[in-house]
């Protein structure tokens, strides 16, 4: 597919869209230390609140004393679950959830908020508060280890879903609950005869994949403040202001029933978040607080308590591969076991694997998946799925031992199994794929080797690993676009706050494109009231956004030349009677033009028969006008046609490694990105986002993992010392190879990136391609090791 349905969507000539290090819009802000987000909002004769944190894996609140806790000097305002105004609060937060009571005496999660609100002069004033609390706790027990939790004997942690009816009827957008027995819930696709695709295999391989927990972490901890002020124009309307939220003022206009004008949020910096949509209850409850309490109210989290939630579950995957002797696949047989997170955990990851997972680009029509999702009282999972995406590299480390199998290239397997652009029956191979391995092979000197077979000069040993996977546009929201022509400058209003995504600059760069304008031409004017939003269902909702954004740029710039025209006629009129209060501008020499005699070039109104012959903008008209246009582009193919079957951008990642026998140690070469986004709107921000999937693909690999005490349920290492994270000292330079077939229908044929590129088995096939044998992410250097038999 391409962009076919919007204007220009072929366009060939590019002045704006492409460049590269054009500055972010709030660069200067962030890098100089200005902007503000959440926990820096300070207010004068501010409160503190922090909430009662569960010390246990599984709890529940019996009753607790709080008598000697409000006897503290500083103390202001203590709430318990019990409160009237607690029990009457709804959550808006999760993103693909029903709304659901706001806070109860349950804790399902080690250091989970539960029962007790404290509200104090200061931060310290609350800890005191929260130590002088009796709290009767009753210990209950938990499930952290997924096997241990799906057996029939296993305690069930969650007997009943802990939402009422009176909390409202389920989303009807949500994916529907799965059948569900003990701690387990079930998930059972077959497509096709996969007895009989196993009996056409000449090979037969099983392997077991586990994927670790990973976490998201973002640079600010979340928290927020807010504050209620009269309205100058109503005594009896109170305006809600609340900095540190969220990206939407809308869950929190509809938590406490305030309508959506009178929710203020000014501040646009919320800090970096991977596909984590949730709201914290330290972002939802200080309009409450400061309700109560007449005052603003600060509520933030720690660090450490940043560590509440997992953008990838743990799984467990037993994989069953049927493959001919030259390498099809003719079956597969998926039993997946997979984290299903604490109560109110999205399911959407697991959705995902049923849309566009790696089975959808295959030719194989035989697979059967058999999922078990657990309750578990590990962690939230805020939006699960959402790192590897999904289960894709069961292909990845598939493709990898049927070559290793044949003495094959992998690359060669992959594409002897990934079916045409059209579906499962189309023999032709897939252009974008093709493009992206001729570009990856150049890029990294690719030459495959059989594991085991090369050792460095230094004695460690070379493997190297593939994988590939489709660019798919995840966004599908709708864009209320708006662009302004004011004091002879065009504004693009938008929306904040801001949380890592540079989705802003494409839309400007699209504006000013379209426009004719230079990129600095664009002045984004970021206010919280203004409807365009460029997100939209993923970090990739530029090149949709964009889409809408390129319809309104061009009648915008439709009306500015139909104004310029109408102002040049009517200068000797205005001269005689010139409006009251309107500026008089000497206008453009274009007397006599009609409208589509005139071209925008550089900024400047142009005759296109004499370039010569222009204007600046500024004296194209002394009106002021406002283009809008409210859409979206055609769905993203994966999404519509042939059952989601349709390829058409796609993207290759290499990688070479260097495994030290003697100490374990595993070291990263090279990262190599061949990708194919469509149309690169801003490099910048695609090779950054590049950049940042392989930082979270190198960090699960190799380094990360969350460790639990058995006994008690109990995270051991929610900080920054013990959870290892790669740092920059660890990080490769990651080459770039960027394709643009334009075969994408997002704006002028761009797909997105997304997160399809993070994986968690490239490496660990590259370090099986180095020493023969198989480790388990995080490949630590004991797990080597022990893989070795060394120890």
């Amino acid at each position: 597919m391409a962009d076919l349905a919007g204007i220009n969507g072929q366009r060939e000539n590019f002045r704006v869209v492409g460049k590269r290090n054009l500055p972010g819009v709030l660069s200067n802000s962030l890098a100089t230390g200005v902007a503000k987000f959440g926990i820096d909002y300070v207010l004068p004769d501010m409160l503190h609140a922090k909430f009662l944190r569960s010390p246990y894996a599984n709890a529940r609140v019996l009753s607790v004393d709080t008598i000697k806790a409000r006897a503290i000097p500083g103390v202001v305002d203590i709430l318990t679950w019990e409160d009237d105004d607690i029990k009457s609060l709804v959550s808006y937060g999760e993103h693909w959830g029903a709304p659901r009571p706001f806070f109860d005496n349950i804790a399902d999660q080690e250091g989970a908020e539960v029962a007790v609100i404290v509200v104090a002069e200061t931060e310290d004033i609350c800890e005191a508060a929260l130590r002088a609390l009796d709290v009767e706790w009753e210990v209950l027990p938990h499930v952290v280890d997924l096997m241990k939790g799906r057996q029939e004997d296993a305690f069930v942690i969650r007997p009943q879903d802990r939402s009422t009816p009176q909390f409202g009827a389920p989303d009807p957008n949500a994916p529907p609950n799965p059948p569900k027995k003990g701690n387990v819930a079930f998930s059972n696709v077959v497509w096709g005869d996969v007895d009989e695709g196993f009996k056409q295999a000449d090979h037969i391989a099983e392997y077991e994949l586990r994927v670790p927990a990973f976490a998201s972490h973002v640079p600010n901890p979340y928290g927020s403040v807010a504050w209620w002020s009269k309205d100058t124009y109503s005594s009896e309307e109170e305006t809600l202001h609340i900095e540190g939220a969220v990206r939407e003022r809308l869950p929190i206009s509809r938590m406490y029933d305030v309508p959506l004008e009178k929710v203020v949020q000014e501040g646009l910096f919320m800090g970096g978040k991977y596909c984590d949509w949730g709201l914290r209850r330290s972002q939802e409850i200080t309009p409450l607080l400061a309700k109560r309490t007449g005052r603003p109210v600060r509520c933030v989290m720690t660090r450490e308590q940043t560590f509440d939630s997992v953008i990838m579950q743990e799984r467990y995957m037993f994989m069953k591969v049927g493959f001919t002797k030259d390498g099809l696949i003719t079956a597969i047989d998926d039993m997946s076991i997979s984290d299903g997170g604490i109560w109110g955990s999205s399911a959407f990851g697991h959705v995902g694997d049923l849309k566009h997972g790696p089975y959808n680009a295959i030719k194989c029509k035989n697979i059967r998946q058999q999922m078990e999702i657990i309750d578990s009282n590990r962690s939230t999972l805020w939006v699960t799925g959402q790192h590897c995406p999904f289960n894709w590299d069961v292909i990845t480390v598939a493709i990898y031992l049927i070559a290793e199998k044949l003495g094959k290239d992998p690359i060669d397997i992959s594409r002897l199994n990934i079916h045409g652009p059209s579906g499962k029956d189309d023999p032709d191979p897939v252009p974008s794929f093709e493009a992206c391995v001729e570009a990856g092979k150049k890029l990294m000197n690719w030459n495959w080797h059989p594991s085991g077979a090369k050792k460095l000069p230094d004695g460690r040993m070379h493997g190297a690993g593939f994988r590939y996977q489709l660019c798919v546009r995840h966004s599908v929201s709708g864009y209320a676009c708006r662009l302004e022509y004011r004091d002879g400058a065009v504004h693009m209003p938008t929306q904040g706050p801001v949380f890592g995504a540079f989705m802003v600059e494409p839309n400007a760069m699209v504006a000013a494109e379209e426009i004719g304008l230079n990129y600095e031409d664009i002045k984004v004017d970021f206010d919280y009231r203004a409807k365009f939003s460029p997100v939209g269902g993923g970090s990739d909702g530029s090149t949709a956004s964009a889409w809408a954004m390129k319809e309104c740029a061009n009648i915008l710039k439709k009306q500015i030349l139909e104004a310029a025209v109408e102002y040049a006629e009517s200068w000797p009129l205005m001269l005689t009677a010139p409006l009251q209060g309107t500026p008089l501008l000497e206008p453009g020499p274009f007397k006599g033009c009609k409208p589509e005699d005139l071209d925008i070039l550089d900024g400047k109104i142009i005759v296109k028969a004499d370039p010569s012959i222009s204007a600046p903008l500024n004296r194209a008209t002394n009106r002021e006008l406002v283009a809008t246009y409210s859409g979206r582009p055609p769905l993203a193919a994966w999404l519509i046609g042939n059952n989601g079957l349709i390829l058409d951008t796609m993207n290759t990642l290499y990688c070479e490694v260097a495994v030290d026998t003697e100490t374990g140690e595993v070291e990263i070469l090279r990262f190599g990105a061949a990708v194919d986004p469509g149309k690169a709107l801003r490099p910048t921000s695609l090779e950054s986002q590049i950049d940042q999937v392989m930082y979270f693909s190198q960090g699960c690999q190799l380094l990360e993992d969350y460790v639990y005490d058995e006994r008690t349920g109990v995270k051991l290492n929610s900080n920054m010392i013990e959870y290892k994270k790669p740092t920059m000292l660890d990080v490769p330079p990651v080459e770039h190879a960027l394709l643009e077939t334009r075969s994408g229908n997002g704006a002028y044929g761009a797909n997105g990136i997304s997160h399809s590129m993070a994986n968690t088995h490239m490496l660990i096939t590259a370090i099986h391609n180095a020493i023969g044998v198989w480790v388990d992410p995080p490949a630590t250097p004991d797990k080597v090791l022990k893989a070795l038999g060394k120890i």
